[in-house]
């Protein structure tokens, strides 16, 4: 089956709000092995939301539908699907008794115009909303089905739990199944080069890059269609080890894996500290590892030294070494580390340096110039990365790097 999903709402078209619903509809559609082949955004309009359905109607055969199924004048979604279908539109006294209660139950009184979301297409089978006041329903005419949901993402997904994904279920002919490969210290181009020949065949399963890495990040999905889940795992896993064995190095995990939170686990694991000192990512690093659970355990001290002097002060950088080689360098870069380390007594500690820009730059270093230095086991090193990007991609990038060269450090 293919389906098409349509967001109704000016709102949406505006940029007021974020159309979160569609993409929680198409990940539960494709685990049901249901293709989606468009989505689709309609303002609160009757004549281009008929539009909509006529030429969504002629590629796919579901069409579902979020929003437009309010009190308003403006929310049109079930008289244009009716006029489409050419369908009257009818009063269910049990929907309008069910808004009432639910008004009674919050403590308001239902005003007149709540009463339009009691009005169906004839032959609607009603989907009773108890998350809010707009119940929906779903129309099956000539071969074709349409579902119409509230907007309101709690309420969508009330109902998509409660009444859509059983209704569904019996459509679909396999379930697909998805796994991530989350990988850091390799670029897409690069990655993709490894492994051309597996994400260029489109058989089951297809292979093929995911564009929601974090800035610094590549992720692939591995997708298999089966008729079970167990099966569609057992189709991924030779192509998951292949993918490991042209890429295991640049790997860090799979699927809600995130390279701190695995850096943080395999510390803790160790009883092994870190700290940490920041300049050009300014605490973003150390945020980075906070976000995780469990990073009590392992971070020891972390510190934002962004002017010369407080390198000097908290970190014993050298002047010296500064009027030599400038803060932008790979001597300070390991001086920070080692003071970072010294300072905490800290098995590892990380250092960043650089030039997030806009301005800043010179020719013998431009802007996105960073130095990453290391600490582990008393060595130290730095590397040299010229990173590209606004401010923002710049500095997340580097902590992006920074986190990848603890990663490789903890395999040494």
């Amino acid at each position: 089956m293919n389906a098409e999903i349509i967001a109704v709402g000016t709102e949406i078209l505006l940029g007021d709000i974020v159309n979160t619903n569609a993409q929680f509809l198409s990940h539960e559609l494709a685990a049901l092995g249901i293709n989606v082949y468009r989505h689709t955004t309609a303002g609160d309009n009757f004549d281009r939301l008929q539009t909509a359905f006529s030429e969504a109607f002629a590629r796919v055969d579901l069409v579902i539908t979020t929003g437009g199924l309010g009190p308003t004048a403006d929310d049109i979604s079930k008289e244009a699907v009716a006029a489409h279908f050419g369908l009257d539109m009818l009063l269910d006294e049990k929907s309008l008794s069910d808004i009432a209660c639910f008004f009674d139950k919050i403590g308001q009184t239902m005003t007149e115009n709540n009463c339009s979301q009691a009005m169906f297409p004839r032959g609607s089978k009603i989907l009773d909303n108890p998350a809010g006041t707009a119940p929906g329903c779903i129309i099956e005419q000539d071969g074709k089905i349409c579902i119409l949901l509230p907007g309101p993402p709690n309420e969508m997904k009330t109902l998509w739990n409660l009444h859509i994904k059983p209704y569904l279920a019996r459509f679909s002919d396999g379930i697909l199944v998805s796994r991530t490969l989350k990988m850091v210290g390799i670029g897409e181009s690069a990655m993709e080069d490894k492994v051309a020949d597996i994400l260029v065949n489109g058989l089951n399963p297809t292979v093929a890059p995911y564009a929601v890495g974090r800035p610094g990040e590549v992720v692939l999905r591995i997708s298999a269609k089966a008729a079970s889940g167990e099966a569609a795992k057992a189709l991924m896993e030779p192509v998951a080890a292949e993918l490991y064995a042209r890429l295991g190095e640049f790997i860090y995990g799979e699927d809600d894996d995130t390279l701190a939170g695995k850096l943080v686990q395999t510390l803790a694991q160790r009883g092994l500290k870190l700290a940490i000192a920041e300049s050009i990512t300014g605490g973003q690093l150390a945020s980075a590892v906070i976000a995780c659970p469990g990073a009590s355990e392992i971070l020891d001290q972390a510190v934002v030294t962004y002017s010369n002097a407080s390198k000097i002060k908290l970190l014993g950088v050298s002047p010296i070494t500064l009027e030599k080689f400038g803060a932008v360098s790979e001597q300070v870069a390991i001086e920070m580390a080692e003071g970072a380390a010294k300072a905490a007594g800290a098995d590892f500690a990380l250092s960043t340096t650089g030039i997030a820009g806009p301005g800043g730059g010179t020719a013998e270093k431009p802007v996105g110039l960073t130095y990453i230095g290391l600490y582990l086991g008393g060595r130290t090193f730095a590397k040299k990365f010229q990173l590209f990007g606004d401010r923002t991609r710049i500095r997340d990038r580097a902590v992006a790097h920074a986190l990848d060269m603890l990663r490789r450090g903890l395999h040494e």
